[in-house]
């Protein structure tokens, strides 16, 4: 068995989600087309069986990493960069030329620091003009970081399959850390938060979704059925009521989208009840991070 341990790190909506979600060939880690969607890190874990050989490689999904406004802020950017000496290989997502956007030196000068391997991976390269691409490689490949520079599309699967040969040849001898048929190591009552958090950051807009959080208050599974009680946490009293909308339909819409989604990753009936509370500034309440699992590992 070789095994290696993977982070994936970069700006906010670069698209690390749904690679990750790609080279498992399963949803493990919510998407939507707003920034910082991801909040906590998000294990994935594939593991393949062969005539080489087997191979495990377990995949960490980070926040995106940008200039904190807030406690949560903080947060995440710390999750985001305290994996890049703890793995054995990086892959760096990006979406545009070097400098195209603040942040990409700052995320470099870590990884350099890191001296952990890293791969460059220029995503959303279905979108991109050829010269526009090549730019854009070039500019990543003078920096003299990277051992490797890939373009993909990593919502069309475009190359991620010579994506993940390529951090298969990088595992080393080791463990089988997680069982053959474990793509995550993460407790169902979390996925249930943030399929959830996924369903209102696709029905709300504009700064809403950025203020708002999920808590679990009650999680009952009985034979055929689970039972699933949520309080959906927002900062403002304004913001409150574009969650619930008019006679309640966002806030049911909200729910049944989620109740879909996790009857198919239950295998089982759901019945989901939510209610939304005020909990002004909680992005700034250290307490508050931490009962809803915001904490620093």
């Amino acid at each position: 068995m070789r095994s290696g341990f993977v982070s994936i790190v970069g700006r906010p909506n670069v698209g690390k989600s749904t690679l990750l979600n790609a080279m498992l060939g399963e949803k493990v880690a919510i998407v939507s087309g707003k920034p910082q969607t991801t909040r906590n890190r998000i294990r994935g874990v594939y593991t393949e069986h062969g005539e080489g050989g087997s191979v495990q490689l377990v995949f960490i999904d980070t926040p995106g990493i940008a200039r904190p406004k807030n406690k949560l802020g903080s947060y995440m950017a710390d999750q985001a960069l305290s994996t890049l000496s703890e793995v054995d290989m990086i892959l760096f997502v990006v979406d545009e030329s070097l400098g195209a956007k603040g942040g990409d030196h700052f995320i470099m000068e870590r990884i350099k620091e890191a001296k952990t391997p890293a791969i460059l991976v220029i995503n959303k390269m279905d979108a991109m003009e050829p010269d526009v691409y090549r730019k854009a490689f070039e500019s990543y490949e003078q920096s003299g970081v990277f051992q490797k520079l890939f373009g993909i599309s990593a919502l069309k699967g475009q190359n991620v399959d010579i994506l993940l040969d390529e951090l298969k040849s990088y595992a080393e001898d080791g463990p089988q850390y997680f069982p053959d048929d474990m793509v995550t190591d993460l407790p169902e009552r979390f996925l249930a938060c943030e399929i959830i958090r996924e369903k209102m950051l696709h029905y709300l807009h504009e700064e809403v979704p950025h203020g708002v959080a999920v808590e679990i208050e009650n999680y009952e599974e009985k034979p055929g059925i689970t039972r699933i009680s949520a309080v959906i946490l927002t900062e403002k009293k304004t913001h409150k009521g574009i969650i619930i909308g008019k006679n309640g339909h966002t806030l049911k819409g909200i729910g049944m989208s989620a109740r879909k989604e996790l009857e198919a990753l239950l295998g089982t009936k759901a019945f989901l009840e939510l209610w939304v509370k005020v909990k002004e500034n909680w992005r700034d309440d250290g307490r508050m991070l931490s009962s809803l699992g915001y904490k620093r590992e």
